[in-house]
């Protein structure tokens, strides 16, 4: 399997673009680059079973988020609040940030 870059990070706010999820936000809480998929908060829950164990005594029934891949979201731009395209670019002191590609502003996390 290729692996794709992806230009998200942990902590990013995205929007799902597509599946039973669509036009739902939330944050990114895991990056699975190996995958090129990531787990975002509250998005595409499923539920395990659990066996009882000696530190749990009942077995039960757990909500726990799923991995979605990341074609399905798409990051939402912290200055002008849209999703939309994603850019790389370095600045003069050499640092390389990503940018919005509509409002031109950098996206890094403060």
């Amino acid at each position: 399997m290729r692996q794709g870059r992806t230009y998200l990070k942990k902590n990013d706010q995205v929007e799902v673009i597509a599946g039973k999820d669509k036009s739902r936000v939330g944050k990114i809480l895991r990056v699975l680059r190996d995958q090129d998929k990531v787990v975002v908060e509250r998005i595409n829950m499923i539920k395990r079973h659990t066996k009882p164990t000696e530190m749990n005594q009942q077995g039960q029934i757990v909500d726990k988020e799923a991995p979605i891949h990341v074609s399905n979201i798409q990051l939402i731009c912290p200055e002008c609040t849209k999703t939309g395209r994603i850019g790389k670019k370095i600045l003069e002191d050499g640092t390389k940030v990503r940018f919005c590609k509509s409002c031109g502003e950098s996206i890094e996390n403060k």
